[in-house]
């Protein structure tokens, strides 16, 4: 697989940053020029947009950084941080949202020039989209949660201004003036919503929640490259720390292997795994001496110690790996 390349990340961000501040003056003009609360729920995402676009920036600049000593696994969580920040001004934008159409519900004022205000929200919500798609791409491909996250953002912008656009045109055509109220009431729920979904994944990778995708992925990976002498894999763990992994296991080999000979499995395994994944790994792996009630287990077949004959596998499922102790 392609190796990631940590520095296009900052790069990808500060054009994101460069167009959604210019998409954010573009939609303050169409709210001064068309008074439409319905429009001004876009303009205060495009605000969240704004300020999350230099906090992401800022986030990647720094987990770009070397290991050290005071951060030996990196600084790749800061971005889980930006993108936890950006779920929390999400839900602000939302909340502002709510009260300003609320208000307007009970004093609506007059909507002008609303067909340039649709024509400047439709564009910059298509501009959107294009950038949410690109932020995603690169964040998967270089494995950044805060481009991830912002991309998802953007692109839930553009579903919401598709909506806009519909209820504004309704307004337009009817010149119902509590449409517009209700329009923002709906968008700026379905922006909290998206906030709370940013919020809760990005807190989930802050907590170092398993990612059982990768895990299952890793159990399997490592079945079906298994060796003669891996009797049993367990005490699976799996940290992210932006675009890095640390991977902790124990592995229980023949108890009569010596420290060399333990080491190259070992690094068989930390080969299988690295060959297949683009992250930046780190390993942990602990070797455990088998005991005579595993010899039934163990495919070794030139063993001169062996006390039972083979009669099958040890199941690697994933519950089985994952557990905190193993057979050894």
């Amino acid at each position: 697989m392609e190796s990631a390349n940590p520095a296009i990340k900052f790069t990808v961000q500060k054009r994101i940053v460069i167009i959604s501040v210019v998409l954010f003056v573009g939609k303050i003009a169409a709210y001064f020029l068309t008074n439409s609360v319905g429009i001004l729920t876009d303009a205060l995402e495009s605000t969240v947009n704004v300020l999350t676009g230099f906090i992401s920036l800022y986030s990647i600049g720094v987990s770009l950084k070397p290991k050290d000593a005071n951060h030996p696994f990196g600084h790749g969580k800061v971005e889980s941080i930006s993108a936890s920040v950006e779920g929390f001004l999400i839900i602000l934008a939302g909340l502002i949202i709510i009260f300003e159409a609320i208000k307007r519900l009970f004093s609506p004022v007059e909507i002008q020039q609303l067909d340039v205000g649709i024509m400047i929200i439709a564009v910059a919500g298509i501009m959107n989209y294009i950038l949410g798609f690109y932020s995603i791409k690169t964040g998967r491909k270089h494995n950044s949660i805060a481009l991830v996250a912002g991309g998802k953002h953007l692109q839930s912008d553009t579903y919401s201004t598709i909506g806009l656009v519909v209820g504004l045109s309704l307004l337009l055509i009817t010149k119902i003036a509590w449409l517009d109220s209700v329009i923002a009431l709906l968008f700026g729920s379905i922006i909290i919503f998206t906030g709370y979904k940013i919020l809760k994944e990005t807190t989930s990778n802050l907590m170092d929640q398993a990612d059982i995708k990768i895990l299952k992925e890793l159990i399997g990976l490592l079945s079906k490259n298994k060796s003669e002498c891996w009797i049993n894999i367990h005490n699976l763990k799996l940290l992210k720390y932006g675009d890095s992994l640390h991977i902790d296991c124990d592995i229980t080999l023949p108890w009569y292997m010596n420290i060399l000979e333990a080491h190259k499995q070992s690094e068989s395994i930390m080969s299988i795994i690295s060959e297949n994944y683009q992250h930046s790994i780190d390993f942990t792996i602990h070797t455990d001496a088998c005991k005579t009630d595993l010899c039934k287990h163990c495919r070794v077949s030139d063993c001169n110690f062996r006390k039972h004959d083979f009669i099958t596998d040890l199941e690697w499922t994933f519950e089985e790996n994952i557990k905190t102790t193993g057979n050894n």
